[in-house]
């Protein structure tokens, strides 16, 4: 065993001065060391866990611990205790696509890298963590690349002339300029315009950047009317499928005061309209912003006018009052708030809330049912707004007694119209919500957060009924939209880390639950999505992971080992099998799935003849085999205050259960390693949002060694 040996001892100090020659005489006591206080400095004593490692004998396993990127690269105590205990780190967050993937479907990449970096500065591997899951997503953006397009109905609203000048690109490109990454802009040749008659103007660029460093622009003389909507209608097709974004700037400090929603191009000429409104002063610039697509695009009879709000509806109509959320920047989505306070309310009772709803821009907001008591609560889920109202039905079932209601807007970074909004008992026809169509004030509504405003809206811009139509995209145009946001995405986390990072969880958690757990998950039929969930299986079909590995092998190293990773695989049901099955599946249709991860977020009570009948499952496959999530509560929920000393025994008997097993079943060659999930117990505060409050951890909160530190070191130990 590799131990710090220590000499215990204890004296007492009695060196008095004294001024006088009174004889000084020691008293015969002696206490004994609580057993508490023994048995924590015997853990204490113990090495570095990754000194128990004979990386002799199994050279390729690896030792890894889950953290948040900014523990890691502020090097604080969290930097400290991972380079000392282990080898291999992954993200818990920061390397998913609502991380990486901004409003516009650009990628901020540079914190990413600068992990990367600080990973190869302490020789820490870095394990990718996850190109393609359901959860975790920028919704909002997927979700715009594939929305309706909206037709004005009859009886639009009147339109001013273009500020565009130089609409239609017959003589030259005059008034149009760009910079970025190599860019071109230029008149294409006679018979390229729309319907490959006359000309029109031709972007291209070479390789993928972030969005802004590849733009075209068009300066206009006057700056464009603030809070007025600007509608832009162009012709577009590209070389390829993919998204652009496109909106205005202030050009003297180059802010942005209005973006149109992503323009989703494809190889075939199609008319696009867009609406968007001004959001802030000095407007006099009109940019796409294109780097993020590497091809080339052409532009014909662009044109943005402003539209005058008394030339008639375009859409819905709209009358009366309405509450107006002015949300300045993105936020996490509790950050700005708006609520309404309720009293009648019923626990385990369904709630039928009701809201006709627009947006200055596409994107979402959601809303749920709260105590104010501990701030546990429901959620309805997240709506898509768009920049017509629709009007949405949200329904949940209360978990315990709620009493107020909540707008979650932080993560929508523009102005919210809501108007006609009721919340009602099944059953019942009884508005729990005062004043839900706002005709007269916004009392009783309030909220807090983010500098974000709540106001009466002018006269004329409540819901006054529905209108105007809609055309959904095909199911063929959906998939080629959204397989190209996959590889969008994938190729730019490999461009700045397939140097270093040589092993990736590619898709995460494909098995549904219940109740046929060989299928895959799907939101179809899912009455309440979550802000950051998105099904790509949903709209490129069961070959969605066939997809993702191909461009992970594309965009990668050719040796790069290729996970696909869920939870629940120690279960009782099927979910293991059913996983194997679909791995083999993937694999039939002519690529390589290198390993299968259990993610084992387990407690003390998990039945253990389910574990090794999940383990002899896994090592039949061949497959690298990696515990990928591990942490260990105490059942039923209980949380670090009511956790008995009996418990964190029976915790670390089970930590070494788990270890001990992977070592004895999965075969040698197959032992990619195991990664913590939570190495510390988790916080019982607002911001924990992992098994909150329960001491799941190796460590305590406060980084105190726990029994189940000396039981990983033991089992690491008996590795070799």
């Amino acid at each position: 065993m590799n131990r710090i040996n220590k000499r215990i001892g204890y004296s007492l100090l009695a060196g008095i001065l004294l001024s006088s020659c009174a004889k000084h005489e020691m008293l015969d006591y002696f206490a004994e060391k609580p057993e508490s206080v023994i048995a924590q400095e015997d853990i204490d004593s113990y090495a570095p866990l990754i000194s128990y490692l004979d990386k002799d004998a199994n050279p390729s396993f690896k030792w890894g611990v889950a953290l948040n990127m900014d523990d890691y690269l502020n090097k604080g105590v969290m930097y400290r205790l991972v380079n000392r205990n282990f080898e291999e780190m992954v993200m818990g967050y920061e390397m998913k696509h609502s991380s990486i993937v901004q409003a516009d479907g650009s990628l901020n990449l540079s914190k990413l890298e600068r992990l990367v970096a600080a990973a190869k500065e302490n020789n820490m591997a870095l394990f990718g963590h996850t190109l393609t899951w359901h959860s975790g997503q920028n919704a909002t953006y997927l979700n715009s690349l594939i929305a309706p397009i909206v037709i004005p109905g009859s009886g639009g609203p009147s339109l001013d002339p273009s500020v565009i000048a130089n609409t239609d690109f017959e003589t030259d490109i005059s008034g149009w300029s760009g910079w970025g990454n190599s860019s071109t802009h230029e008149q294409s040749a006679n018979g390229e315009g729309y319907d490959n008659i006359g000309h029109a103007l031709k972007i291209t660029n070479p390789s993928p950047v972030n969005s802004w460093e590849a733009q075209l622009a068009y300066d206009f003389t006057n700056q464009l009317e603030e809070g007025s909507t600007y509608v832009l209608s162009l012709k577009i097709k590209g070389s390829k499928a993919g998204p652009i974004g496109a909106g205005f700037q202030n050009p003297a400090n180059y802010s942005g005061q209005g973006d149109y929603p992503a323009l989703a191009i494809t190889n075939e000429w199609k008319e696009i309209k867009l609406s968007t409104i001004i959001s802030g002063p000095n407007a006099k610039r009109f940019l796409v912003n294109f780097g993020t697509f590497d091809g080339s695009i052409w532009i014909d009879d662009i044109t943005i006018r402003r539209e005058d709000p008394n030339g008639g509806s375009n859409g819905p109509s709209e009358g009366g009052y309405a509450l107006k959320l002015t949300n300045p920047t993105v936020v996490n989505a509790w950050e700005a708030q708006t609520v309404h306070d309720l009293t009648g309310m019923e626990n385990n009772t369904e709630y039928i809330l009701k809201v006709a709803a627009k947006g200055s821009k596409t994107g979402n907001i959601s809303f749920d049912l709260q105590s104010t008591a501990d701030y546990q609560g429901n959620g309805f889920g997240a709506i898509t707004l768009t920049t017509d109202y629709k009007e949405y039905e949200l329904k949940l079932t209360t978990t315990a007694l709620r009493n107020r209601f909540i707008i979650n807007h932080g993560q929508y970074d523009g102005i919210t119209y809501i108007d006609n909004i009721s919340l009602t008992k099944a059953g019942s026809n009884t508005n729990l919500l005062t004043n839900g169509d706002f005709e007269n004030g916004i009392s009783p509504w309030g909220g807090w957060g983010n500098n974000s405003t709540r106001s009466h809206s002018a006269q004329g811009e409540g819901y006054g009924g529905p209108g105007g139509s809609i055309i959904e995209k095909t199911p063929e145009e959906k998939k080629s939209i959204i397989t190209d946001a996959l590889e969008t995405f994938i190729a730019g986390m490999l461009s700045v880390t397939k140097d270093y990072v040589k092993a990736w969880d590619v898709v995460n958690e494909p098995m549904s639950d219940w109740p046929d757990q060989y299928a895959l998950k799907t939101g179809v039929g899912k009455a309440e999505l979550a802000e950051d969930e998105f099904y790509w299986q949903d709209y490129l079909g069961k070959d969605y992971a066939v997809q993702a590995i191909q461009f992970a092998r594309q965009y990668g190293n050719p040796e790069d080992i290729l996970f696909i990773n869920d939870y629940g695989l120690e279960g009782a049901g099927n979910k293991c099998k059913g996983l194997i099955a679909y791995v083999d599946y993937v694999e039939s249709k002519g690529v390589t799935v290198d390993g299968i991860g259990t993610q084992m977020h387990i407690d003390i009570n998990t039945n253990k003849d389910n574990i090794i009948n999940m383990y002899e499952l896994l090592a039949a496959t061949g497959k690298l085999i990696k515990v990928s999530e591990l942490d260990i509560g105490l059942g039923d929920g209980i949380k670090t205050p009511n956790a008995t000393a009996e418990m964190y025994q029976k915790q670390a008997e089970m930590y070494k259960f788990v270890i001990e097993k992977y070592f004895e079943i999965i075969p040698k060659a197959q032992q990619y390693g195991i990664t913590v999930w939570s190495p510390l117990d988790s916080p019982d505060n607002q911001y924990s949002f992992w098994r909150r409050g329960e001491p799941i951890g190796i460590w305590s909160e406060t980084f105190v060694r726990k029994p189940a530190y000396q039981a990983v070191a033991e089992a690491l130990e008996k590795q070799k």
